[in-house]
């Protein structure tokens, strides 16, 4: 802006500079002029006085110039009415043309006085001509020769550019400090604080709106603020990754989640999604979301499952971005696998008692069973199909912990409820010589009796199942850190160290023989897991290959 204005008033100088000297060389040649033909008619009267009482030695006298150096720069001429020159300060009359024809000669002889210009053919000089009749009917003219205007300037080139080139450096010193002087008001306006300030009255317009402006942008920046940071809460606190992208793929933001799918932090904002992953797969989905379409891809990421969700983002019906969503489906797909798992091991425990149902009602059908075979036969159906109840049994108690299906819950003594269950399979103990003791404190839990009782029944049977004959079997009930702690001991078999995680698992058997034998379904301690869930209780398991199991579970008082 200094530069603008500092061209502007030197320009505006040096315009009037030129145009000042312009007109004064115009004045002052015009006052020269004017003053000159004054002149040259004062001294045409003068001489026509002196011709009309002198003659021609008048004349004669005037053409010597020490006589007279006062006209020494005029020529004088006196011509007959014929225009035969009698006389000519300059040259000889004998010399000199026939003057009828000239202009300054007919005017003054038909009207008295005349006067005239001439140009020389260079236009660097011109003449000045009067002349006057006299009473014997001649004409006296007088002439005087003047540089032109153009002349003049041409004479007076070098003051004039000395004067201008003077006069230049001058304003353009003068607008220099002028420029900063009108700028340095505006140069220390706080926009800030646009109405404190104290500038050009011209200005408190302008400044109003800057002031209306400011509070309306401070405004907008706040809400903007409030935006981003409830944005940044939100993004921040989400179990799903959020990744946003702009037109080119670029990431505009990545909040934590995504960023510990992705192996990220902060620093990768600003730089290509295939910095951070160079999956084909999901590229091409972005790819095909900045056309306008939508992806939903699920891959692997640190040992987890996931699923993109990638859409296009528009605005002003154009294409902005994309926004990339990724859900942690881990849960959801084993949970998916285990019901195929499910659903697979239901139908093989189904088929596997039925068949054998089947084939003992044809051969008993088809009269192909002896007569003292048929109590056996019918023992072998009596057995699969009790041992289908217990499974069909077991499959709808796990649906209803499952689905959150409970029958009230009540106050229960879990000792009297440990001693109960034992009762019920001491008979099935003893036949094993096994040694089946409860023991422990009368604790009291917020529970269901039922869902109680059977996670007694099926840890005490497991452990009777899966017992050495002679063994012992001891289900305790204490008071823990956090409150009543169950466990279920035994001195059977064990559990090899790499099947532990899995025996909680529907279906799930490490010696399938020995549980076919004993009638198990193999869905007794996944339903332990789920009432052990259900009441919010710790369970553990510690086994030791030839020296037996400890299953505990550890109720928490305040759950």
């Amino acid at each position: 802006m200094t530069k603008k204005i500092f061209h502007s008033i030197l320009l505006a100088a040096v315009f009037v500079l030129l145009a000042s000297l312009v007109i004064i060389m115009g004045c002052l040649y015009d006052y020269y002029r004017n003053v000159q033909e004054k002149q040259l008619r004062d001294e045409l009267h003068l001489a026509s006085y002196g011709v009309e009482t002198g003659g021609s030695g008048y004349l004669e006298q005037l053409a010597s110039p020490y006589r007279f150096p006062s006209v020494a720069d005029y020529r004088l001429t006196w011509i007959t009415a014929d225009g035969e020159v009698l006389f000519d300060t300059h040259v000889p009359a004998a010399e000199m043309e026939n003057h009828s024809d000239r202009v300054e000669v007919r005017e003054a002889l038909a009207e008295g006085e005349s006067e005239g210009v001439r140009y020389s053919q260079t236009l660097t000089e011109r003449t000045l001509y009067c002349a006057q009749r006299l009473s014997d009917g001649t004409v006296l003219r007088i002439s005087i020769s003047q540089l032109t205007v153009f002349a003049l300037a041409m004479g007076m080139l070098q003051p004039i550019l000395l004067t201008a080139i003077i006069a230049v450096i001058l304003s353009a010193l003068l607008a220099h400090r002028m420029a900063k002087s009108i700028v340095a008001p505006l140069n220390r306006l706080d926009l800030d604080r646009p109405l404190e300030n104290d500038a050009y009255e011209e200005l408190s317009p302008l400044l109003g709106r800057i002031h209306q402006q400011h509070r309306q942008i401070e405004a907008q920046l706040r809400e903007l603020r409030r935006k981003t940071e409830e944005f940044e809460q939100i993004t921040e606190n989400m179990n799903e990754g959020l990744v946003l992208l702009d037109g080119k793929g670029v990431i505009l933001s990545i909040n934590p989640a995504a960023q510990k799918i992705f192996h990220a932090d902060n620093s990768c904002v600003g730089q290509d999604f295939l910095v951070v992953d160079r999956n084909h797969e999901v590229s091409l989905a972005i790819q095909t979301a900045l056309k306008g379409g939508h992806s939903e891809i699920r891959a692997g990421r640190n040992g987890r499952e996931y699923q993109f969700d990638i859409s296009r983002i528009t605005a002003d019906s154009l294409t902005a971005g994309t926004v990339l969503l990724a859900f942690d489906v881990t849960e959801q797909a084993t949970a998916e696998r285990s019901r195929r798992e499910f659903t697979a091991n239901v139908s093989h425990e189904l088929k596997t008692p039925l068949q054998s149902i089947m084939g003992s009602a044809e051969l008993l059908e088809n009269g192909l069973v002896k007569q003292e075979d048929v109590p056996q036969f019918v023992g072998v159906i009596r057995t699969e199909a009790a041992r289908l109840v217990r499974l069909v049994e077991d499959i709808i108690h796990l649906s209803q912990l499952d689905e959150g299906i409970a029958p009230a819950r009540e106050q229960i003594d879990l000792l009297e409820l440990a001693d109960s269950a034992a009762s019920a399979l001491r008979e099935r103990a003893e036949e094993r010589h096994i040694d089946l003791s409860v023991s422990g404190e009368n604790l009291m839990v917020d529970g269901v009796r039922s869902f109680l009782y059977e996670m007694f029944y099926n840890l005490i049977d497991n452990a009777i199942k899966y017992n050495l004959d002679g063994g012992k079997v001891e289900a305790v009930v204490l008071a823990g850190d956090t409150g009543a702690t169950v466990s279920v001991k035994d001195t059977g078999i064990g559990i090899p160290p790499e099947y532990q995680a899995r025996v909680f698992e529907r279906f799930f058997r490490v010696d399938k023989s020995r549980s076919k034998a004993s009638g198990g379904t193999g869905l007794g301690l996944s339903i332990v897991k789920h009432i052990a869930q259900y009441h919010h209780a710790d369970l553990n398991l510690h086994s030791t290959v030839g020296e037996g199991t400890n299953i505990s579970v550890a109720f928490s008082a305040d759950k």
